[in-house]
């Protein structure tokens, strides 16, 4: 066992099986409108930065459970803000969008929504990666913590978030003055659905949980021609396929193989018929990576590989390749010691059996901006399992892939996944409102 974590177990004070209790009871009255409360977020999914009327739906909720409710944030973000007493701001943080994926499910409450991107361009939406999930678990702990305030003293800070699928939606209420509303919280925590653990279970990692992610643009400029006189061209098609082959070679060759890194050309457009080479070539690429050096290098070698390609190629200085990029989130590193406390409440809640390690993934998440806006706070985030355990058990035993987040096949066992998610951050919220107190 982790010395860190099993040094927690021997110091941690044991879980209050009253408190326990009332947050069961608490669940029990509120299963039933929870789950109807998540269907309809998943019937009614909304795009990144139009998330009109899932923000309405959250800052209503928590305006009937008394928090003082400030919307319109950076966008469709939404803040509440409950004092009880004197003690520890804790901060619980959900996001609110869907995705551009035609759902498959064949669920009785399926996703039948379409809406017009930010391109214009009509597109079906659906909650593949989970996100009614989170904010059905959000608004059932705000209210097991309300029914229960005699439980704690302190400050609880509810954020719901947009556009975290763009990775924008953090930093848009950052920017929109979201800690001159809201207190800055002394500790703030999350949870993401997991789509290989089963339902009733909880994933963990005592450090690094998700990557860094930075998206990148670069539009590959050549001289457009007869595809039958290629000697006449400068064809980009050609060059931007090269850059990508040599891209391959950064996280292979030039980083350290003990550090985590990944480079991705998502998209590549270019050329309309069989027979003219076009004057020019899109790519679009993710990086990932969880330290700020890998991720300069990533970047700078990228730079440095189109530009000495394109001279290579015959292109002039003025239409060198012209690179954008977006650093969309920074990596989610789980502080370790509140990351061990919290798993010793979710053992003491489920069981060992059902606390489950996990290693870091390659995904990324902007949750953490939120602890690192001005002076970095402790935050932690954890996996949610979401398969029925049936079908779980089905999968290992035939040796059958189970559908991953951002499939359109991709559906939470509802009512064990809500009580878990609802006892686990409930529990974990009163934990922190004991000590997490910052000077």
């Amino acid at each position: 066992m982790n010395k860190q974590l099993l040094g927690v177990l021997l110091l941690l004070p044991c879980l209050s099986f009253a408190q326990q209790k009332e947050v069961d009871a608490s669940l029990r009255k509120n299963l039933e409108p929870l789950k109807a409360m998540y269907q309809d977020l998943h019937e009614h999914p909304e795009l990144s930065g139009k998330e009109e009327r899932t923000s309405s739906i959250m800052a209503d909720e928590l305006r009937k459970l008394g928090f003082e409710v400030h919307d319109a944030i950076g966008g469709y973000g939404v803040a509440g803000v409950l004092k009880n007493g004197s003690g520890p701001v804790v901060l619980i943080r959900t996001d609110m969008d869907g995705l551009p994926i035609e759902e498959e499910t064949g669920l009785p409450y399926a996703s039948k929504v379409r809406m017009k991107n930010n391109a214009g361009v009509d597109t079906p939406v659906m909650h593949a990666c989970g996100h009614d999930m989170h904010m059905t678990v959000f608004i059932g702990t705000a209210r097991a913590l309300v029914e229960n305030k005699k439980n704690w003293k302190g400050t609880l800070v509810m954020i719901a978030q947009p556009s975290e699928e763009n990775g924008l939606g953090a930093t848009a209420m950052i920017k929109d003055k979201v800690y001159e509303k809201i207190p800055y919280p002394d500790v703030a925590i999350a949870l993401h659905n997991h789509a290989g653990l089963k339902a009733g279970t909880i994933g963990y990692s005592l450090g690094a949980f998700m990557a860094s992610v930075d998206m990148m643009d670069i539009t590959v400029f050549g001289k457009g021609g007869h595809g039958a006189a290629p000697h006449e061209t400068i064809d980009p098609v050609v060059l931007a396929s090269e850059m990508v082959l040599a891209f391959q070679t950064i996280v292979s060759r030039e980083i350290n193989p003990l550090e985590s890194a990944v480079v991705t050309v998502g998209s590549i457009h270019g050329g309309t018929v069989y027979n003219i080479i076009p004057d020019q070539v899109k790519l679009q690429l993710t990086l990932r990576s969880y330290s700020d050096e890998v991720r300069q290098h990533i970047i700078k070698s990228i730079q440095n590989k189109s530009k000495h390609l394109a001279l290579q190629a015959g292109v002039p200085e003025d239409k060198l390749p012209v690179i954008t990029w977006t650093d969309s989130a920074p990596a989610t590193v789980n502080d370790k010691a509140l990351s061990a406390k919290l798993v010793t409440v979710f053992q003491k809640l489920f069981g060992s059996d059902k606390v489950i390690e996990t290693p870091p993934s390659m995904i990324g998440e902007d949750f953490s901006r939120f602890a690192r806006a001005q002076k970095p706070v402790p935050y932690t985030m954890f996996w949610l399992g979401t398969v029925d355990p049936a079908l779980y058990d089905e999968a290992k035993r035939e040796n059958k892939p189970l559908p991953l987040l951002h499939s359109s096949t991709f559906q939470p066992a509802p009512e064990l996944t809500i009580r878990t998610g609802v006892t686990a951050m409930t529990m974990a919220a009163l934990e922190l409102f004991k000590s997490e107190k910052q000077p």
